[in-house]
């Protein structure tokens, strides 16, 4: 079968503060059957938010499958509003992205104090200091991580351990990065074509971005959740075995963000075609346009 897509992109992102960020690693691939390798950053040192953004603007190869680490929407579904109560809450994750990056423009770097430091908005997230909005439980007060997607729900269930976008605290939240990368989306403004708040059908050619979950590829390379971190290059190329892919052959000790990239741009190349990832049961319009999906979340 021939690819709709010729490269596969994964990033690993991260939303912590500073310019260059040792938390974001960018692994690639092509449909030919190479093994990945991570894409060295433009002065040779760490991916800042702004190069990786120039980079999906200006550098990318075409027809390249990217996936980004991070959560492109916040729950809407279980309340019908991203923030109910608050007359400025979006319609869709689009209006979403703009608000952020309107609301953070003065911050550096691409990172949004200021969206989680609003006084509206705060009341929906769980921030340090043991500072957790009164909205933080909306709607979600069965889930004690706070509100869900409808997404998380389903990577729940194949066995990962999402934590709320709404959530700002502990090492595995994954709030700051979402936020961050939905700055980076509004400003690509529309190119490439996100899936699946552009449309649930794909464009017939060109770049697609989706969100992924690194422990997704994980699982599927027989490692655990818990065990979903690889530190080590032969531990790394094992994984990339059980995906059918030729080793990376990095020697020793490896930084899992690095592996986590390399990892998932092999995993995507193996289901880019996989039908069922594309349409999974729960995926309606009004979910794609609002809360978004994760690929290979079925």
């Amino acid at each position: 079968m021939t690819s709709r897509f010729q490269h596969f992109l994964a990033i690993d992102w991260s939303g912590a503060a500073g310019e260059r960020q040792p938390g974001i690693a960018l692994g690639l691939c092509s449909a030919g059957g190479d093994a990945p390798a991570l894409l060295p950053a433009p002065d040779h040192r760490h991916w800042s938010r702004r190069a990786v953004l120039e980079y999906l603007r200006d550098g990318l190869p075409a027809d390249t499958l990217v996936g980004m680490d991070l959560g492109i929407s916040l729950p809407f579904a279980d309340a019908g509003a991203f923030f109910p109560g608050w007359a400025a809450s979006p319609p869709d994750a689009r209006a979403l992205w703009r608000l952020v990056d309107e609301t953070c423009a003065a911050d550096p770097h691409l990172s949004a104090t200021s969206f989680v430091d609003h006084p509206q908005a705060s009341t929906f997230f769980r921030r340090h200091g043991g500072r957790e909005g009164l909205a933080f439980h909306l709607a979600g007060a069965a889930h004690k991580r706070g509100r869900f997607r409808l997404t998380e729900l389903a990577q729940e269930r194949a066995g990962c351990k999402p934590y709320s976008n709404f959530n700002l605290v502990g090492a595995a939240q994954v709030g700051k990065s979402s936020l961050t990368g939905m700055r980076v989306l509004h400003r690509l403004g529309g190119d490439p074509f996100v899936w699946p708040v552009d449309g649930l059908a794909l464009p017939p050619k060109g770049s697609v971005i989706v969100e992924i979950y690194t422990t997704i590829a994980a699982l599927e390379a027989r490692r655990s959740a818990r065990r979903s971190k690889i530190r080590d290059g032969a531990d790394l190329d094992a994984a990339l075995a059980h995906l059918g892919s030729p080793p990376s052959r990095l020697l020793g000790a490896i930084d899992d963000h690095s592996a986590d990239a390399l990892l998932t741009s092999a995993w995507l190349r193996r289901h880019a075609e996989d039908a069922a990832l594309w349409h999974p049961p729960e995926l309606t319009k009004e979910i794609a346009r609002t809360e978004g999906w994760t690929f290979g979340a079925a």
